[in-house]
């Protein structure tokens, strides 16, 4: 009687626990993000360096990882693509003291744009 019991126990925790992973991860499943090549050369550019696993720069991939970036659930993707804009349309990035060194990564208004464009559609696809 004890171990039916005992079973009965377990098997509801389990189909507890299956049907609380089940019900989260519909909410927040990862989706790739597209990126066409004009954005990508941008990125390799001026951002990549700095924001990547690999970079020795800990502050700016923390804030944000371009490598990792697909693996994101969806709100924390659509709130990147947020800060990528917002950060564009504060020009904070590249930052001033790093163009000061590298004055060849510095964006263009229309690179802005583009990397502003593509940011806005990919949250947008990402809330539908």
């Amino acid at each position: 009687m004890r171990n039916k019991r005992n079973f009965t126990v377990v098997l509801v925790v389990f189909l507890f626990a299956s049907f609380l992973a089940n019900a989260s991860g519909k909410s927040s499943e990862s989706k790739s993000v597209n990126m066409p090549d004009d954005v990508k050369a941008i990125i390799e550019k001026s951002c990549f360096g700095c924001h990547n696993t690999d970079s020795k720069n800990d502050k700016a991939k923390e804030k944000l990882d371009l490598k990792t970036l697909d693996s994101l659930t969806v709100p924390k993707m659509i709130h990147a693509f947020d800060k990528i804009e917002q950060t564009l349309k504060e020009d904070e990035m590249p930052p001033a003291k790093f163009l000061e060194k590298f004055p060849d990564k510095k964006l263009t208004d229309a690179e802005k744009k583009t990397l502003m464009d593509w940011a806005n559609s990919e949250a947008k696809a990402l809330m539908q």
